[in-house]
C-alpha cells in the first residue's frame, strides 16, 4: 500500500522524503499554473519543500489553498480544467562530481610523508624525503587547481540559469493563459 503525506496514523513530526516533496512540488506546479500562486510565491515555497523535513512543516505551505495538497485524493477534473495545458518546470541539470579520488589521492600523498621521511631517516638515503614533496605537488596540480573564485562563478552561473528558466516559465504561463482566453 503506498503511503502519503495526508495518511491519518502519520503525525506532523514524521520526517519526509523524496516522494513527499516531490508530490508537493507538483501539487504547487498546479496551483501556479491555475493563477493561485505568482511565480514568485511559487518560488519561494518550492525553496521551503526542498528544505521542509516534517510532514507539518510541507503541510503549513498549503493551509491557504484548495487541492491539490500533497497526500490529497486526487478528485475527478471538470471539462473546464482538462483543457488547460500542464506546466511543467525545465529540468535542472545536476552536475554530481564526486570527491572520492580526491580524497584517496589526499591520504596516499599524506601517509607518504611519515613513511618516506622513516625510510629517509633508517636508510640515511635523503633523497627518498623528497618523494612526499613532488607526490603532494603533483597530486595537488592534477586535482587542485579550482580555487574559490570558481566556485563563486559556479553560483552565479546557476543563479543566472535558475533566473533566466523562471522568466522563461512565466512567459510560458502568461501565453498559455492568453491562448486559454482565446486572446492570442
Amino acid at each position: 500500500m503506498r503511503r502519503t503525506i495526508g495518511d491519518v496514523n502519520e503525525s506532523p513530526e514524521m520526517r519526509i522524503g523524496d516522494t513527499e516533496r516531490e508530490q508537493a512540488l507538483a501539487a504547487l506546479g498546479e496551483h501556479m499554473s491555475a493563477g493561485r500562486l505568482t511565480i514568485d510565491e511559487y518560488g519561494e515555497r518550492s525553496a521551503k519543500v526542498t528544505a521542509a523535513r516534517t510532514r507539518g512543516e510541507l503541510l503549513e505551505l498549503f493551509t491557504d489553498l484548495p487541492d491539490p495538497k500533497p497526500g490529497a485524493v486526487p478528485r475527478p477534473q471538470s471539462a473546464a480544467t482538462t483543457a488547460q495545458l500542464p506546466v511543467t518546470a525545465p529540468e535542472a541539470k545536476v552536475e554530481k562530481r564526486s570527491n572520492a579520488p580526491r580524497i584517496s589521492m589526499a591520504a596516499i600523498a599524506a601517509a607518504s610523508w611519515p613513511v618516506c621521511i622513516a625510510i629517509g631517516l633508517l636508510t640515511e638515503k635523503w633523497i627518498v624525503m623528497a618523494i612526499p614533496f613532488l607526490l603532494s605537488w603533483f597530486i595537488g596540480s592534477l586535482f587542485g587547481g579550482r580555487g574559490h573564485h570558481d566556485d563563486r562563478d559556479h553560483g552565479r552561473r546557476e543563479r543566472d540559469r535558475f533566473r533566466e528558466e523562471r522568466r522563461a516559465m512565466h512567459d510560458d504561463i502568461h501565453r498559455r493563459r492568453r491562448e486559454l482566453r482565446g486572446r492570442d
